[in-house]
């Protein structure tokens, strides 16, 4: 694996890197060797945050942790994508049962990480609960962030009055709002 670390307001010491590169060189049983992993540490009024992203064929493992000490982030992240790749992992194994001709592996893993036998834990399993179904009238993503304050929601998905396509707005962590777009490729 191909470990991209780079520091925001941190030094990245020996130290910080050999603990990243060990910690996250578990996940080496997963991917092919060429497997690129993007790194960022950062200090953000004295937390510590460690941010990792790993690109995949057709999708994104990433994770980013906070805590007050960098080395508690790096066992934290590790932990987070671990238990990511096993959803990921059935996700693809489910794929590869429903249809048979299809590819179950994607370049950046290893064939036996998908093939192996191991059980799934059952809390790992992604269940859909309930579904909601509601008409989507058009308005403007500040309208859109207006209602989602007014029903006391985190997101608010509506369409967009300008470019007629469905949006989303979301709080933020800071307080501020997000909005999704829609990009096809």
């Amino acid at each position: 694996m191909n470990f991209i670390i780079s520091g925001k307001n941190i030094e990245v010491t020996p130290g910080l890197k050999d603990a990243v590169e060990q910690k996250l060189g578990k996940l080496e049983r997963y991917f092919t060797p060429e497997t690129e992993i993007i790194v960022t540490l950062s200090v953000e009024k004295g937390r510590q945050k460690i941010e990792v992203t790993i690109p995949v064929k057709g999708s994104i493992v990433r994770s980013e942790q906070t805590s007050s000490d960098m080395y508690v982030s790096i066992d934290l992240v590790e932990e987070v994508i671990e238990r990511q790749l096993r959803k990921y992992k059935n996700k693809l194994v489910a794929r590869s049962q429903g249809h048979p001709t299809a590819s179950a592996t994607p370049n950046s893993f290893k064939k036996e990480f998908v093939e192996s036998e191991e059980e799934p834990a059952e809390d790992d399993e992604i269940r859909i609960v309930r579904t909601k179904r509601f008409g989507i009238k058009p308005m403007f993503p500040e309208d859109a962030c207006i209602q989602m304050e007014l029903l006391g929601h985190s997101f608010f998905v509506f369409s967009n009055a300008e470019t007629d396509e469905v949006n989303v707005v979301y709080k933020r962590k800071d307080g501020s709002f997000g909005l999704i777009e829609p990009e096809f490729s």
